[in-house]
């Protein structure tokens, strides 16, 4: 529980710096394409450090233990898929970009199981 938490708070304060980065940082050095890809790294990590924070929530309040396996496979969604893009756009090697596709699933499967979860909650 208090992992998921720290995991959050790191992986927010992450998304803020990088989506600032991005904004001011590398606007005029990458392409448009590059920093909408990079802008959606930023976008899904923020979206799933808020996972990381609402599974500790849960994790508070019971013991299931499907909720571990969501959070470890919400933060290896943002590995994988923001990982992933940020080092894409910054450098263009499209080999990179093949490693999204496995942290959207990491993120799709994370969604599920803390759906089993949270439906044994309440």
């Amino acid at each position: 529980m208090k992992l998921f938490f720290l995991l959050a708070v790191i992986n927010g304060f992450l998304a803020v710096a990088l989506g600032a980065f991005g904004a001011h940082g590398l606007e005029g050095k990458l392409s448009e394409k590059m920093l909408k890809t990079w802008e959606k790294a930023v976008t899904y990590q923020m979206f799933h450090t808020m996972a990381l924070f609402v599974t500790g929530l849960f994790m508070m309040k019971t013991q299931i233990s499907n909720l571990t396996t969501a959070g470890w496979l919400f933060f290896i969604g943002i590995i994988l898929f923001s990982g992933s893009l940020y080092i894409y756009a910054s450098t263009g090697i499209k080999a990179l970009a093949m490693i999204t596709p496995l942290g959207g699933v990491a993120f799709l499967a994370g969604w599920v199981i803390l759906g089993i979860a949270v439906t044994k909650l309440f």
